[in-house]
């Protein structure tokens, strides 16, 4: 009895509010029976009833009328039944009760795009959250949920994205209109990666930089909005965040809001666009949190049954076109530094460049802490890059292998140990790993250190000069964040006279 006194109180509530905003004269008002009521709350997943035989579709999205000043957005998920869906909801949901009204919207959650959201922090919906003026209510809106590009108008990227970065440019060269990752555990120097490569995009491309904070700390939010206004990028950047705090509802749709804003500037400006996303694995950690909610069984790992599909839906979105190309760099977390995670290994699958970082390197101090050995790009090409850059990239990775295997040795017996040609192999892998180090713009404040942008041809001399002996009289010091080869006979001269 008291369950249906609760739910006959509910109804009234619900025909009550609805009457209400019918009553207000508003234009386009639904009708009764496109409401609906909350019956369970579980978490950030809702459950609503509908009266009518006419359920809402899949990622439709319905509003939560009467709760807070701003209607609490919910997404739909799933048909329970022929009255009853689950939906994901946007924002928390403190204060929601059983019988709450809720209406449907017939269309999915859209969000705010265009030059209006340049220079802008947005959430998942679209709504400013860096105290600023709001949007204008004229500024254009997308849905989050878009078909990909085609086949016949998708253009592939063959050219090379230089990024400044030495090691990068040299043995993972990115893909323009390509995607790349940024893949390693935690604190081995991922975020700082992104944005230097927010500040080489929108530095020497003159493009559009979209990023996407999925999960994000609100330290590093705020450090990279510093770190944005302070350099002169924020004009045209787009910064989307799903902080870590927020329910798993908006982390999971985050990328989604982010993406669509960039495939506005792609479709009808015809800029192009560097998309970035951190962090790649909260995304779907959030989808693993939603799907538990959901009721949904488990597959390998605990992770949900849909995370192919999940990736693929916001990875194969990632496309260039003719007239404007969109770049993807994804920081990817390594779960216990354990590259055969399956999200990990989804997430792998669709990338052209793997930039692996290394936590043995991050330890040494060699910063950008990127393995030499385990990166890789589909443009190391000679067909692509030229037939000088792929011999001295392999070069490179083959000294710096031998290095490797010899470590077990020189550690037990000693470097004197080794054959006159191994000595000369570890001294110039050693010089070569050095070389590969170099101080960052995003980190000047740290580090006290002016930032490198390094030019391919001249990492391609600095390489060269090294692997050809012609440095082999240097001290391993002069070679240690710089950045031409230059750069390290200057310091080699300095530090003679001293002495």
């Amino acid at each position: 009895m008291a369950q249906i006194w609760l739910y006959q109180c509910a109804s009234k509530a619900c025909v009550n509010t609805m009457n209400a905003s019918l009553s207000s004269g508003a234009a386009n008002q639904p009708s009764a029976n496109e409401y609906g009521r909350v019956c369970a709350i579980r978490g950030s997943v809702v459950e609503i009833e509908f009266d009518s035989g006419s359920l809402p579709l899949i990622e439709e999205a319905l509003q939560v009328i009467g709760v807070s000043e701003e209607p609490l957005v919910l997404e739909v998920q799933s048909h329970i039944d022929a009255r009853h869906v689950r939906a994901v909801a946007m924002h928390k949901t403190s204060g929601l009760a059983r019988g709450a009204c809720v209406c449907r919207t017939y269309a999915p959650i859209t969000v705010p795009v265009g030059k209006a959201v340049l220079g802008r922090v947005v959430d998942v919906m679209g709504h400013p959250i860096d105290g600023l003026q709001p949007l204008d209510a004229q500024t254009p809106r997308w849905p989050i949920h878009r078909a990909s590009p085609t086949l016949a108008r998708r253009k592939p990227g063959r050219s090379v994205f230089e990024t400044g970065m030495k090691v990068i440019d040299l043995l993972a060269p990115l893909a323009l209109g390509g995607k790349a990752g940024m893949l390693g555990g935690a604190g081995v120097g991922k975020t700082v990666l992104v944005m230097e490569l927010i500040h080489s995009m929108v530095e020497h491309y003159a493009g559009i930089a979209v990023f996407a904070g999925v999960g994000e700390r609100s330290r590093e939010g705020h450090e990279l909005l510093l770190q944005m206004r302070s350099s002169d990028v924020m004009r045209r950047t787009v910064l989307v965040f799903g902080q870590m705090n927020e329910p798993p509802g908006a982390r999971w749709r985050v990328g989604m809001t982010a993406l669509t804003i960039a495939e506005y500037f792609r479709d009808v400006s015809g800029d192009n666009v560097l998309f970035l996303m951190d962090n790649a694995f909260r995304f779907v950690q959030a989808g693993a949190e939603v799907s538990g909610l959901l009721g949904r069984m488990p597959s390998r790992v605990g992770y949900q049954p849909t995370l192919a599909s999940e990736i693929a839906a916001l990875q194969e979105r990632i496309a260039s076109v003719p007239g404007a190309v969109m770049t993807a760099v994804e920081a990817v977390y390594v779960p216990a530094d354990d590259f055969t995670d399956p999200a990990v290994a989804e997430l792998f699958s669709h990338l052209d460049s793997s930039i692996v970082l290394s936590r043995a390197m991050a330890t040494e101090g060699l910063y950008p802490a990127i393995d030499p050995l385990a990166s890789t790009s589909v443009l190391l090409d000679p067909l692509v890059v030229g037939e000088e850059h792929y011999r001295i990239a392999q070069q490179v990775r083959s000294t710096i292998e031998h290095y490797r295997e010899l470590q077990d040795i020189i550690a037990i017996l000693g470097i004197e140990e080794l054959s006159p040609a191994d000595r000369v192999t570890v001294k110039r892998a050693r010089r070569l790993q050095r070389f590969l180090t170099q101080p960052f713009a995003v980190t000047e404040a740290f580090t006290g250190q002016k930032g490198r942008s390094v030019k391919l041809a001249d990492t391609l001399q600095g390489c060269r000069a090294i692997l050809d002996g012609g440095c082999d009289d240097m001290a391993e010091a002069s070679f240690y964040m710089i950045g031409t080869i230059e750069e390290a006979r200057e310091r080699e001269a300095a530090s003679r006279e001293r002495a």
